[in-house]
């Protein structure tokens, strides 16, 4: 039998079946599992490793799922030919040598809101629906297609909003691009660049700079404790405003039911339109799920826009839109001459892969994965931080929003984090206009993080803000 002997931490708080498959990836990564080479059973390295056939499957479960290894009906599991996988290399086999635990001080822990876990993205099984995109549409998809984006895709999206979100769509009233940013350009077109637009503020500046760069007129509005402020917005002469209610970027309120029908009775009320950015609304993590905006919205007002950067991967570039019928109109009527800007490749592997049930898997790992990796924030915030300083918006999403009341400027605590090894990010960025605020205030992302990672760099916050 192939000899594993994992060196195994009953006591550790890493599950066992996480270490038994980190070391067989290290094994694999430094050759000595070779390629190809079957795995022992799992009865059998249950009996030589004294550990549980569910902690075995757990572990073979894993490194199935991350591409290491591929499972062959009635033969077993089997080592794959890392030299193909998009992780093989000699940096990853060097990496894999070394506990997370031993982070060196000069090394970042980078709080980065943007990033997420892309460990445990299904290498293998994104791989083998690729190649089925590939072989089974014999060379189709190597051409220019619809430019609202592939139909199974659009038809997967619409019974996944509905189900998930509330929300009520035809695939025919979805169009899908690369990006919200693409998404919001073409939206921009359609409603008008001669209309103006309102932003929640702080808000999101990649779209600000779209609508900005068309030469839309856009107001600012502040928020209060529920979002933005719905008196400031009918003060304006705004025909359309951007918000993100279920998880407000930056600041992270939920906006509640109330608020949402006051927006909608804004939108009916000034004939228009909501864009509503559900740009991370998969990940709840404190009370019932609230309706969107779209599934509230009787009269047509609501875009609804969504993405797979944050629960898949951000680099596959698919976000979505879903226009109601009026817009529709006048994009089939003026806007189908920009060709689609997502690769038909990925929609296509997207679509198998939502289809035959795999999106909701991941989906659901990841929410549990992103669960623990939020409470073990909060918990060592408030454990080294405490009360230095305040959380803001933790009850979703991947980041939180620290206030911190030790006097120091947001550029001094930045500069202080980073000569410490950790890269946090103001939040000023994300005003228009300029507020003088009591304390500073710190955009902390966790998804790209492991647990001792998360943990170790609230410890050197601690020291470098003298908490």
């Amino acid at each position: 039998m192939l000899e594993i002997t994992p060196v195994l931490e009953y006591k550790s708080n890493k599950p066992l079946y996480l270490q038994l498959a980190d070391y067989i990836k290290q094994e694999i990564a430094a050759g000595k599992i070779k390629s190809q080479e079957k795995l022992p059973s799992k009865r059998k390295l249950s009996d030589h490793l004294g550990l549980s056939l569910n902690t075995i499957q757990s572990a073979y479960d894993q490194l199935n799922a991350e591409g290491f290894i591929e499972s062959r009906p009635r033969k077993g599991f089997y080592a794959i030919k890392l030299e193909d996988d998009i992780m093989a290399n000699q940096e990853y086999s060097r990496n894999c040598e070394k506990k997370n635990e031993s982070i060196q001080a000069n090394n970042k822990i980078d709080f980065n809101s943007g990033k997420i876990d892309v460990s445990h993205f299904p290498y293998s099984t994104w791989r083998k629906l690729t190649v089925c995109s590939l072989y089974e549409d014999q060379g189709d998809l190597f051409y220019t297609g619809d430019p609202q984006g592939e139909l199974e895709l659009r038809k997967q999206i619409a019974a996944y909003l509905f189900a998930s979100r509330g929300v009520r769509c035809s695939s025919d009233q979805i169009i899908i691009g690369a990006g919200t940013q693409v998404l919001m350009g073409i939206l921009g077109l359609v409603i008008g660049k001669e209309n103006i637009f309102a932003m929640e503020d702080p808000g999101f500046n990649r779209i600000r700079a779209v609508l900005e760069d068309l030469g839309a007129s856009v107001n600012s509005i502040p928020l209060d404790n529920n979002g933005i402020d719905i008196n400031q917005l009918a003060n304006t002469h705004a025909d359309a405003v951007y918000v993100t209610p279920p998880h407000q970027f930056p600041y992270g309120m939920i906006m509640p039911i109330s608020r949402r029908l006051e927006l909608l009775k804004w939108a009916e009320e000034r004939t228009g339109y909501i864009i509503e950015d559900d740009y991370d609304g998969e990940y709840r993590y404190k009370g019932k799920p609230i309706p969107s905006l779209q599934g509230l919205d009787t009269k047509g007002r609501v875009v609804y826009f969504g993405t797979f950067s944050k629960s898949l991967i951000p680099s596959i570039r698919i976000s979505y839109m879903v226009l109601p019928e009026e817009l529709l109109k006048i994009y089939k009527k003026s806007f189908t001459i920009y060709k689609q800007t997502a690769s038909r490749l990925h929609q296509d592997t997207l679509a198998r892969f939502m289809k035959n049930g795999h999106w909701q898997t991941h989906l659901n790992k990841m929410r549990a994965l992103y669960r623990k990796k939020h409470q073990v924030l909060i918990t060592s915030v408030k454990r080294y931080l405490r009360d230095n300083v305040k959380i803001i918006g933790e009850h979703s999403g991947l980041h939180i929003v620290l206030e911190v009341n030790n006097r120091m400027e947001e550029e001094v605590l930045i500069r202080r984090a980073f000569d410490a090894g950790v890269k946090v990010y103001p939040l000023s960025v994300y005003h228009d206009t300029d507020i003088k605020k009591d304390h500073a205030h710190i955009l902390i992302g966790f998804g790209g993080l492991s647990e001792s990672e998360i943990d170790k760099g609230i410890q050197r916050l601690k020291k470098a803000w003298n908490c």
